[in-house]
């Protein structure tokens, strides 16, 4: 069980026994939940774990300027979450994130507690909101309008989101929450891990043994080839393909 004296109040930060259902200062209503980067209990509201001191408020930020959802059309509204600043839909869950924050939450343990601990969870549509459903629908980028590309995140989460590749990303209710899940899990590094596998495999395609050619002896002592440079390879491979997409 966990010590009472560790847990307090999130309203009045008075000392509250785990087994509370609401603190006998200020009637708050409490209810336990885990700390998402350490697991400790903790009390809901609570703005950082009591035992480990991960970020998990969420409080109202000012926007830099109105943006629709692509989805509902509803105005987004500026959310900071941790140390990330974000745009949320409070009508279908959705949410927007420049490239910046959302490289700070794949990249920090910190900002993924405070994703875990106070993100939104999946909401139904508000009544008269009008949310089109069809998985073949490309949404338009919240600030420029242009149509987003759906890419399956790191090619293995199974988390489809919408990016425009200048101003953000798109994520549908609940799918931050997933992704987050995904890198703690070790996705990221799954992904890093079959990458240079598959690097090393082209690798050896390329510089694989072969039939040695028969030289006089005296051209034994001509200098020795340039090993091949595996960057070169790609480049090459990528302008192929360029070219044969443009064929």
């Amino acid at each position: 069980m966990t010590d009472a004296a560790a847990l307090h109040c999130p309203q009045c930060g008075a000392p509250v026994s785990p087994e509370a259902h609401t603190c006998p200062f200020c009637s708050t209503v409490l209810a336990l939940i885990a700390c998402p980067s350490c697991f400790a209990m903790i009390f809901r509201g609570a703005k950082h774990c009591s035992f480990c001191g991960a970020a998990t408020e969420r409080a109202e930020a000012p926007a830099d300027r109105p943006r629709p959802c692509p989805r509902c059309r509803s105005t987004l509204g500026r959310v900071a979450i941790g140390s990330v600043s974000l745009d949320e839909c409070a009508a279908c869950g959705g949410l927007w994130l420049a490239p910046s924050p959302f490289e700070a939450i794949c990249a920090e343990r910190e900002s993924q507690a405070a994703v875990l601990g106070a993100a939104l969870p999946a909401l139904a549509p508000r009544e008269g909101t009008t949310v089109n459903t069809l998985p073949e629908r490309y949404w338009p980028c919240p600030d420029c309008q242009r149509l987003m590309n759906r890419f399956n995140f790191a090619h293995s989460s199974g988390v489809l989101v919408d990016v425009c590749r200048e101003h953000g990303i798109w994520f549908d209710a609940g799918e931050l929450r997933r992704i987050v899940e995904f890198i703690r899990e070790g996705g990221l590094d799954r992904k890093r891990e079959r990458e240079k596998q598959e690097l090393e495999r082209e690798r050896r395609r390329v510089q694989g043994p072969a039939a040695a050619p028969q030289f006089p002896d005296s051209a034994m002592t001509a200098p020795a080839l340039k090993p091949v440079d595996l960057r070169d390879v790609l480049s090459a491979a990528r302008g192929l393909l360029k070219a044969l997409r443009g064929s």
